[in-house]
């Protein structure tokens, strides 16, 4: 589905059952962007820094993060991200299963760039990553890897 470069996709979650589903949806619906996957909130902060076993991640282009992780949760994730200078670019999509009111607003007031209910039905949720990649991916500009690392785009 997606046009030119493959991104990097950093999933943020702890389920490995919507771990699963998210992948067989980027397999089924052959989208080529390269999937990354941490399950706790320690690991997506580390993944983002490039630090401990992560020192040789790339930078994500897009993350979906979930809000109920273990050791920090989606939230403290996403203030933390969204509140670095190097990193606040980075399109962060809460993706959920929590449809609360305070949990939509907190994530908004945190600057999320979207926040998606998963749903339980199979067939809805890869229709829901599809259409999230188709968003981001080919509608969406996203900003320059060579602005995100601070080199030099021509300007």
């Amino acid at each position: 589905m997606t046009t030119g470069q493959p991104i990097e996709v950093l999933l943020v979650e702890d389920d490995p059952g919507d771990e699963l589903i998210t992948r067989e949806a980027f397999e089924d619906n052959k989208i080529r962007n390269n999937l990354h996957v941490v399950r706790d909130g320690l690991e997506a902060l580390d993944f983002v820094y490039r630090r401990n076993a992560y020192a040789g991640a790339p930078r994500p282009d897009l993350i979906l993060l979930d809000l109920n992780l273990p050791k920090y949760d989606g939230r403290q994730v996403l203030e933390q991200i969204k509140g670095d200078p190097e990193l606040r670019s980075i399109p962060v999509v809460v993706l959920t299963t929590s449809s609360a009111e305070e949990d939509i607003l907190r994530s908004y007031e945190l600057f999320a760039n979207a926040y998606v209910s998963k749903p339980v039905d199979l067939d809805r949720f890869m229709a829901v990553i599809r259409q999230i990649d188709e968003f981001f991916v080919t509608v969406v500009r996203l900003p320059g890897r060579a602005r995100a690392y601070g080199g030099d785009d021509g300007l």
